[in-house]
C-alpha cells in the first residue's frame, strides 16, 4: 500500500507539472490529483510559475504579531484611545478610526478616503491589519516607518488637518489622559513622540485572524474546497499571481506599475512612487497590497477603481492593457511603462471563479473593536 501511495503521488506530480505549462486550461486536472499534491508540505508543491528575476517566497501561515504582548498592553490601551479620538484632528471631528474601521478589516469601504471638510483624497484607504510586517507605508512607500506615516496623516490638510505639535497641548487639557500616559510610560509627561509611539504600538498589535488557508497548511485538508484548491494551484502557476503576492502576507512588499497612472489626465493622474523618488523608472509604481481579507477590503487598487472583483480578475486576465505610446509619447522619459510581470493569462471563466474562491479562503472574521470611552 505504501508503494502504491508513493507511485500515486509521483504520477500526480508528473501530471501537474505538465498541466500547468499548458496555457489553455487547467479545468481538466482531476480534483483528487490537486488535493493530494497540495495536501503535503509546501516544499513538495508543484513548481510555481515565476519570472527569473522574481525574489520568490512560498506562501506560508499567518504569524502572530510580536507586538501584541502583555508587556505592551498599557501602551496598546493608550494607543487605542488615541487612534479613536477625533480630538487629534484640527476639527475635533476626525480620528484615525474614521478611515480605518475594524468592521471593514480596518479600511473604510470607500473608493478613496474622506477627510477634513469632507474633502476626498486621491487614494484608497489601505488596511492596517498586519502592519507590523510592512516595510514601507502609503501606496507610494514615502513613509519609511509608521511614525512618519502617522505624522503625515495627521498633518495632511485633506485628512486630519492638524499641526502635530499642537497635539500634546490639547491632550494635556484632558485630565482623563494622565493615568493612561502614567501607566504606559511610567510618568504623566505627554509629548508628541509618546503619542505617536502609542498609536504605532496599537496598530502593530492588530493582526488578522487565521483563515481557511492557514488551517489547510497545518493539516486540516478539508478546510479548502475543491474549487479553492484549484484556485490555489492557478494562483501559483497559470495565473502568475504569486509573482507579486507571496509569502505569509501575500505581498512582495515591492512596487509595480499596473497601467493605472492616468498619465497627463489633470484630474486623475497619479505617478505613484515617482512622486517620492523622482526616478523616471518609478513612474506609476504602487505598493503591492496584501491579499489577506482582500475580498473584504474593496474597492481595489490605489485609486479604488475596481468595485467588482470579477472585473478586476478579468483585467488581470487580459494583461491590464494600457495605452500604447505614439512616436512623440515614446520619447517622453516619464511615459509610464507597465510591469513586465503583466501577461495575457488565457484564464477561462471557471478558472477565474476558482481564483476568487481561493481569495475567499484567505478571508477571516474581522476582529471587531467597539468605540472606546474616551478620556474627558
Amino acid at each position: 500500500m505504501r508503494i502504491y501511495g508513493i507511485l500515486s503521488t509521483v504520477i500526480c506530480f508528473a501530471f501537474l507539472n505538465s498541466a500547468y505549462h499548458n496555457p489553455e486550461s487547467t479545468e481538466d486536472i482531476p480534483t483528487e490529483s490537486l488535493r493530494k499534491v497540495y495536501s503535503q508540505s509546501s516544499e513538495k508543491w508543484p513548481k510555481p510559475t515565476v519570472d527569473d528575476w522574481t525574489n520568490f517566497e512560498e506562501l506560508a501561515q499567518l504569524p502572530s504579531s510580536p507586538f501584541n504582548t502583555i508587556k505592551l498592553q498599557d501602551q496598546i490601551i493608550l494607543g487605542r484611545l488615541l487612534f479613536h479620538d477625533p480630538r487629534l484632528s484640527g476639527s475635533n471631528q476626525i480620528s484615525c478610526a474614521s478611515c480605518h474601521s475594524s468592521d471593514l478589516n480596518w479600511t473604510d469601504g470607500r473608493r478613496v478616503s474622506l477627510g477634513h471638510d469632507h474633502q476626498t483624497t486621491n487614494r484608497n484607504t489601505p488596511t492596517i491589519e498586519n502592519s507590523w510586517a510592512q516595510k514601507t507605508f502609503f501606496w507610494d512607500g514615502r513613509a519609511a516607518d509608521m511614525k512618519a506615516q502617522a505624522i503625515e496623516s495627521i498633518s495632511n490638510p485633506t485628512e486630519m488637518n492638524q499641526d502635530p505639535q499642537l497635539i500634546p497641548g490639547k491632550l494635556e487639557r484632558i485630565s482623563g489622559y494622565v493615568p493612561y500616559f502614567q501607566k504606559a510610560f511610567g510618568d504623566s509627561n505627554i509629548n508628541l513622540d509618546r503619542v505617536l509611539e502609542a498609536i504605532v504600538i496599537f496598530q502593530k498589535s492588530i493582526s488578522s485572524r487565521k483563515s481557511a488557508f492557514d488551517n489547510f497548511l497545518i493539516g486540516e485538508y478539508q478546510a479548502l474546497t475543491d474549487q479553492q484548491i484549484h484556485g490555489l494551484h492557478l494562483f501559483r502557476t497559470k495565473a502568475r499571481c504569486i509573482n507579486c503576492h507571496q509569502g505569509a502576507f501575500f505581498t512582495d512588499n515591492s512596487f509595480h506599475n499596473l497601467g493605472l497612472t492616468n498619465y497627463k489626465n489633470p484630474r486623475f493622474e497619479d505617478l505613484g512612487l515617482y512622486n517620492f523618488t523622482k526616478n523616471p523608472a518609478d513612474v506609476g509604481k504602487f505598493k503591492t497590497p496584501t491579499l489577506r481579507n482582500a475580498l473584504r477590503t474593496g474597492p481595489w487598487m490605489h485609486n479604488g477603481i475596481f468595485n467588482d472583483v470579477q472585473a478586476l480578475i478579468q483585467n488581470y486576465n487580459v494583461g491590464m492593457p494600457s495605452v500604447i505610446p505614439n512616436a512623440t509619447q515614446a520619447k517622453d522619459p516619464l511615459w509610464p511603462k507597465s510591469d513586465e510581470k503583466l501577461k495575457v493569462l488565457h484564464l477561462t471563466a471557471v478558472e477565474q471563479q476558482a481564483i476568487i474562491a481561493f481569495l475567499n479562503g484567505l478571508t477571516s472574521i474581522p476582529r471587531r473593536m467597539d468605540q472606546p470611552q474616551l478620556p474627558r
